[in-house]
């Protein structure tokens, strides 16, 4: 789904960049495995374009990725207006810590995890189920930027050990990713065995940010939305919740231990 103003400018700047680079529709159309009349199409807003596209366009005429850094401007202010705070706390973030009972937090996620834990919703289309994933590996990228957040995560045992045999191989690429993840200085993943029957985290996901503010911002989902956290009271009972949680969960080396454990168990 393409955001108007946003995919204005975005054929605005296609078609700006193709005339700089002295290209035809033509010319250019079969740099990007396109038809001139494709390009055209495209360039007047009569069909519709995807990331592939924009990441040929952006390789063929040296952009720096300026179209598809646009076409991600246009995915995040496409999100609910729920969810929209939470997006900008998340970018801002010094910490966030993070407890899903039933997945692995999305900020952790494959692309191939992601993607199933998307389809399960049967009522999304194909295409929305791409722009789904497509933002969730974008809000990926905080972890990476020159100064990223200190990324604490929980997850339970049962969630890396929930695979059938279609799922097993899955599941094994994303325990794989989680290792390489705690390999970086600013990520932390910690293991709550499955010996540890209940406690307070069931209850539901969270996750809590720090900002440059030293202000805390927390987030609560549910099936249909979810809620930005930010009156001192409920923080610090979701504070106190996570305290709760973590101290449930094991050490940092065990919790590598038991990931790997799991990934043995299968192979």
């Amino acid at each position: 789904m393409e955001s108007e103003p946003t995919a204005d400018l975005i054929r605005a700047q296609l078609r700006r960049l193709r005339l700089h680079a002295e290209l035809s529709q033509e010319e250019f159309g079969k740099l990007v495995h396109f038809s001139g009349s494709q390009i055209s199409a495209i360039e007047l807003g009569q069909r519709p374009f995807d990331r592939l596209f924009l990441r040929r366009a952006d390789e063929v005429l040296t952009t720096g990725g300026l179209l598809t850094s646009l076409l991600r401007l246009a995915e995040r202010y496409s999100q609910p207006n729920w969810f929209r705070p939470w997006l900008e706390a998340e970018r801002q973030a010094q910490q966030l810590w993070c407890y899903h009972p039933t997945l692995v937090p999305g900020l952790l996620q494959t692309e191939n995890y992601a993607r199933a834990v998307i389809r399960a919703d049967d009522m999304l289309s194909d295409d929305e189920v791409e722009r789904r994933l497509a933002v969730r590996l974008d809000r990926q990228s905080v972890l990476s930027r020159q100064q990223p957040p200190k990324l604490i995560a929980v997850v339970e045992e049962a969630v890396l050990r929930r695979a059938d045999e279609s799922f097993r191989g899955l599941m094994v690429q994303q325990i794989a990713h989680l290792l390489e993840c705690v390999d970086q200085p600013n990520v932390s993943i910690h293991v709550i065995p499955a010996e540890v029957s209940t406690h307070v985290g069931l209850a539901g996901p969270f996750t809590l940010a720090l900002g440059n503010d030293s202000g805390w911002v927390g987030h609560l989902e549910n099936q249909l939305s979810g809620t930005t956290i930010d009156k001192d009271g409920e923080l610090t009972i979701l504070i106190a919740r996570w305290e709760s949680v973590r101290s449930e969960a094991l050490p940092h080396n065990q919790s590598a231990l038991l990931m790997k454990e799991v990934m043995t168990s299968w192979s």
